[in-house]
């Protein structure tokens, strides 16, 4: 984007949709904006083009689903008139049917497309493996459940499916979710889990904000001071 473009359109604005690692949950009861994945995404944008201003719309709400989230797309998504959406679901709606998560989906994806929104699907993190030590008295049942999808495949179905629509619909695929994967080979990733069942820790938010500037922006070099200086130099006024 040159002045003029910047002039005529405007900030650039992303809209994130998604459930509560987008949203900014951490450890249980905790929310930290500034170390969620999007908000380093927009620093790592301003490394390279800190000219033009970006908005990020956090629509994402903790405890939704890609199903049970379709309601709110007119007023937390469409009604910002995003640049990009990213969406983000799929570690809670592996507790529902799979056929739900994918209409969901293709519904996400098709209304994204009629309204001309380049849209990124971004896969999650693993869940947990097993019931760590230190996870909290009330959610050991559940966490339970969740190693028992992360180790039983049932999320690998789930997110291979997820990718495999997506790519058909035509809609970019970040997949971190392999990376994951890739990574349990050697690491315990059920420790990268803040909470221990599903919230990645602060330091794990940076591969998602890395694996979707690689996606988006690839092989872009930081813009230089001189190039910065020309798009703000004004030609003077008669």
């Amino acid at each position: 984007m040159d002045r003029e473009s910047f002039l005529e359109n405007g900030a650039i604005t992303i809209v994130i949709f998604g459930d509560s690692v987008s949203y900014g949950a951490f450890g249980i009861d905790e929310v930290d904006y500034e170390a969620v994945y999007w908000n380093r995404l927009r620093d790592k944008i301003y490394d390279i083009r800190r000219d033009i201003p970006i908005n990020v719309i956090n629509s994402a709400i903790g405890a939704t689903t890609a199903s049970s989230s379709l309601g709110r797309m007119e007023k937390q998504v469409f009604a910002h008139n995003p640049d990009l959406l990213i969406v983000a679901f799929g570690l809670n709606d592996v507790n529902d049917g799979l056929e739900e998560y994918l209409s969901a989906l293709k519904q996400i994806f098709e209304r994204a497309k009629k309204a001309g929104i380049d849209t990124v699907f971004l896969t999650p993190n693993m869940l947990n493996t097993y019931v760590a030590d230190d996870t909290r008295a009330d959610l050991r049942e559940y966490a339970a459940v969740t190693a028992e999808f992360q180790c039983g495949g049932r999320m690998d179905k789930y997110i291979g499916a997820a990718c495999d629509l997506a790519r058909d619909m035509g809609v970019s695929v970040c997949d971190c979710y392999s990376k994951w994967k890739e990574l349990s080979k050697t690491e315990d990733t059920t420790m990268l889990l803040a909470n221990r069942i599903n919230h990645p820790t602060r330091e794990m938010h940076e591969l998602f904000a890395q694996s979707l500037f690689n996606l988006i922006f690839p092989g872009v070099e930081k813009m230089t001071e001189a190039q910065i200086d020309s798009m703000w130099r004004v030609k003077e006024r008669v």
